[in-house]
């Protein structure tokens, strides 16, 4: 198995309990897994793929995936930011799929 069917794998487990599902976009979630374990590889943490790390995990503690920002997107909009993380509702289309907008605060992006 490759390590991002393993990750995905291990993922699902551990998150469709606490209620985030992966998008059914599989090319698409096999896609940021693969960032998350490049992201692990580069910095030695599993950093949000789609913001741009310092690779100083003290300052990158917010978005090391699930990052801070997920619970809030998801209860929201239904995703995270990425679109990795969603819920039920946006499963089934129940909820829109629109633009997440980074809740990153701009200070943190530098």
């Amino acid at each position: 198995m490759m390590e991002v069917e393993k990750l995905c794998e291990m993922l699902k487990k551990t998150q469709e309990p606490k209620g985030y599902y992966f998008s059914r976009d599989k090319e698409r979630t096999f896609e940021l897994l693969d960032a998350l374990i490049t992201n692990r590889n580069r910095y030695g943490y599993m950093v949000c793929p789609c913001r741009l790390a310092s690779g100083d995990r003290e300052h990158d503690v917010d978005i090391i995936c699930p990052c801070v920002y997920r619970a809030p997107d998801v209860k929201e909009y239904g995703s995270c930011y990425c679109n990795l993380y969603v819920s039920k509702g946006w499963l089934k289309g129940k909820l829109p799929h629109t633009y997440v907008p980074e809740r990153r605060p701009p200070e943190k992006i530098k």
